[in-house]
């Protein structure tokens, strides 16, 4: 006699079965609901433990809250982080401020490795932080490491500087970053021929998505782009009410 006969003849391993399918079912829900939750506070706690630890050391006494309760209060430091970065912002918007970030870039211009550390990654913060910072505009496509292989790039501006012009007589080159799976943090700075650049309707943020689950997270994909983008016109349409 089968197992299969067996399981039909028997009503009950056939209803154990259905109820352990159910628990599974069960707890993988569970596990899907809690998950992103669970890291979510987990790293913000994390964070929060983080910029206490460095700050709290530097508050006095005084005016720390621990010292008179019986407790530790979670997020004072950074409570007092944000509001000392406020402060340094509002004193540097002022004449006096730039006049004395001037006098201390001089300072630091003059330390021979100090310099570069330090030029780097204002440079990189500017650009980040700042309001008037470039940002990655654009998702695309391009073929790389070889011919017919592809993978997603993030524009961030057109080809400029020294490059551009040793370029210039080659072609239109635009930069691009070129994300790792699964840490899109790092990655490859390439300069692109325009010509050779597939742009995507899809975010920033749904490329990144798709980056970091290597490729088991798809962004929704509406039906109307399926015509649209054999059609210019139409894609600009499309993209325009996007926007709106």
């Amino acid at each position: 006699m089968s197992r299969n006969k067996q399981k039909s003849d028997n009503p009950q391993i056939g209803h154990r079965h259905g109820a352990a399918t159910r628990l599974r079912n069960y707890f993988l829900t569970g596990l899907v609901i809690t998950g992103p939750i669970g890291i979510t506070l987990w790293l913000t706690w994390t964070f929060i433990k983080w910029v206490d630890g460095w700050v709290k050391p530097f508050v006095p006494k005084v005016y720390n809250p621990d010292t008179y309760l019986p407790f530790a209060v979670p997020g004072f430091g950074l409570i007092v982080a944000v509001f000392v970065l406020t402060i340094v912002g509002f004193l540097a918007a002022n004449f006096l401020g730039r006049s004395l970030i001037s006098i201390g870039d001089k300072i630091v211009g003059r330390m021979p490795l100090v310099r570069n550390i330090y030029n780097g990654l204002k440079q990189i913060f500017e650009t980040i932080l700042e309001e008037r910072g470039a940002n990655f505009n654009k998702a695309a496509l391009i073929e790389y490491p070889r011919k017919g292989l592809w993978a997603i790039v993030f524009i961030s501006t057109d080809t400029k500087g020294e490059v551009s012009r040793r370029l210039k007589d080659v072609a239109d080159t635009v930069s691009v970053f070129l994300p790792t799976t699964p840490n899109p943090t790092s990655g490859f700075l390439l300069f692109v021929p325009k010509k050779d650049i597939i742009e995507l309707t899809m975010s920033i943020e749904d490329a990144a998505k798709l980056v970091i689950s290597a490729g088991l997270v798809n962004p929704k994909y509406p039906e109307i782009l399926e015509d649209a983008i054999a059609d210019p016109e139409k894609m600009e349409k499309v993209r325009k009410s996007e926007d709106a």
